[in-house]
């Protein structure tokens, strides 16, 4: 079996931590997005003449 560097060990270990950081962000946007898009619909429901569009 073929030993694996120092470098290549903190490069790796580096670009996992990083992914799951990112894994983790986009599940709060979208729980972010889904609630702001239930806000928009629950608030347009509510009162229709609110919006200017």
């Amino acid at each position: 079996m073929q030993k694996v560097s120092k470098e290549y060990l903190l490069l790796f270990n580096a670009i996992t931590d990083a992914e799951e950081s990112l894994r983790r962000l986009q599940a709060r946007l979208i729980d972010a997005q889904q609630k702001a898009e239930e806000l928009f619909i629950t608030d347009d429901e509510a009162d229709p003449l609110s919006r200017n569009i």
